[in-house]
């Protein structure tokens, strides 16, 4: 009895263990806080070119409100297993324009970048 008690208990553990966490969805281009789309601002899935050797990826922020809006944002590049690729981006902040917009990029010399995620937050 103690042996079946103790083999569920010790299952859910086992079980959570081997599950990988680690792994990050790189399908998902664009993460916006909710803040974000509140305030107004729009944007499409970040491009990702080539621009004298290195990668380069950009998007472009529209402001549908009647002021400027401040975002914060940044990029993280990630190779073709998924893995975040250093050094890492600081993030940077810019303001866009009331009815207008604005355009940003990141650009990373690791020739093994092949998948870009754009942060966006107040």
């Amino acid at each position: 009895m103690r042996l079946a008690l103790l083999s569920l208990v010790m299952l859910p553990l086992l079980v959570a263990c081997s599950s990988d966490r680690t792994v990050i969805n790189t399908s998902q281009s664009l993460v916006m806080e909710s803040g974000v789309l509140s305030a107004g601002i729009t944007t499409d899935q970040p491009a990702i070119s080539e621009n004298n050797g290195q990668q380069q990826a950009s998007a472009t922020l529209y402001n549908e409100q009647e002021h400027p809006v401040r975002v914060n944002y940044r990029f993280y590049w990630y190779d073709d297993k998924g893995l975040q690729i250093l050094p890492f981006e600081k993030p940077r902040q810019i303001t866009v324009p009331a009815h207008g917009k604005v355009d940003i990029s990141s650009l990373t010399g690791n020739l093994t970048a092949s998948k870009v995620r754009l942060y966006l937050y107040l």
